[in-house]
């Protein structure tokens, strides 16, 4: 018998809003055309996200847009 693993490699374009005081991931989309236009309805604090998973779990992100208020600092 022979074993097989394959790398599960996926991409997403997830919108996060700020919700008291923690962030909440209100939706994934895989086209990016679609996740920018809905994040563009939010009237809140919100992030636009383009995040990698592997194996699920998330190996990599990047904060593609921050609306809502100014950025924090660090």
């Amino acid at each position: 018998m022979y074993t097989v693993e394959l790398s599960m490699r996926h991409e997403q374009f997830e919108i996060w809003v700020f919700r008291g005081k923690r962030w909440e991931m209100s939706s994934a989309y895989m086209d990016f055309e679609i996740a920018s236009a809905i994040a563009n309805t939010y009237k809140e604090r919100m992030r636009l996200i383009h995040a990698v998973y592997e194996n699920g779990a998330r190996v990599q992100e990047d904060i593609l847009a921050e609306m809502g208020t100014t950025r924090e600092k660090p």
